[in-house]
């Protein structure tokens, strides 16, 4: 049987850091007088996604890699490419030389939507389709299994987020379900196409107003690209590597 971890309570604690890491990144800016334009002191400060850091590292320990080598530091997070020499990872797991999954954190806030919306899904698409080719080629390992490949995105809940949103596309239509679509919408569309395009093996939305930081409220707009599908695919994932008997040791970095 599964663990999950206690996901959802994990969730809202990672979701009331995330809001109190990025006021404590904007203060602490304004006091040394370094404070950056606009939204983007709340971003450089990092450390805004760490609660749900250790909930993947929880998920791993607990559906039977307890000794695998999972990788946070900067130093450990890069993996090859096929288009470009090599990409940083938020996370990897790695057990007895192999890599069981890697897994980017994302998130946005307002007041800009538009162009953070269209630079979050070219950056997403061209990680996975960079890796997944690498993969083919060997990159990995020749015959090594294929890894977990993970993509999380935590939107602000906000009525810039959630109002329909017009597009021209003068010479031919655009696909139906973007007709009108909010940002909080596309987010959702975008994670479903990852998935079914199998560029990863699974998508995450989740969207938060600013006074989560107080209870933690976050917010799923489908089944497919909820929390729980997440975890569970990740867990199922670690449980099968599990299965392929012993591992070599590995350490938390």
């Amino acid at each position: 049987m599964l663990d999950l971890a206690d996901y959802e309570q994990q969730a809202r604690e990672a979701v009331k850091a995330f809001w109190g890491n990025r006021e404590v990144a904007r203060a602490k800016q304004v006091e040394s007088g370094n404070s950056d334009q606009g939204e983007r002191s709340g971003v450089t400060g990092g450390k805004n996604m760490d609660g749900f850091l250790v909930l993947i590292q929880d998920i791993v320990r607990r559906n039977g890699l307890a000794h695998a080598q999972i990788c946070i530091e900067r130093r450990l997070l890069t993996l090859p490419g096929f288009f470009r020499p090599t990409k940083l990872w938020d996370i990897l797991v790695l057990n007895g030389g192999r890599l069981v999954a890697a897994l980017e954190l994302k998130s946005q806030v307002g007041p800009s939507f538009g162009n953070n919306f269209n630079n979050r899904t070219e950056e997403a698409i061209g990680t996975a389709l960079d890796l997944k080719v690498a993969f083919r080629e060997g990159a990995l390992g020749q015959g090594a299994p294929q890894p977990f490949v993970g993509w999380l995105m935590l939107l602000e809940d906000c009525d810039r987020s959630r109002e329909p949103v017009r597009d021209a596309s003068p010479h031919f239509g655009t696909f139906p379900e973007f007709n009108g679509a909010s940002y909080s919408q596309r987010y959702n569309i975008l994670c479903q196409k990852l998935v079914q395009e199998q560029l990863y093996t699974a998508a995450c939305f989740l969207s938060s107003p600013r006074e989560a930081v107080y209870n933690g409220e976050y917010r799923e707009m489908s089944e497919s690209t909820g929390l729980r599908s997440f975890v569970s695919t990740l867990a199922g994932h670690i449980a099968a590597e599990a299965s392929r008997g012993p591992s070599a040791a590995g350490f938390l970095f």
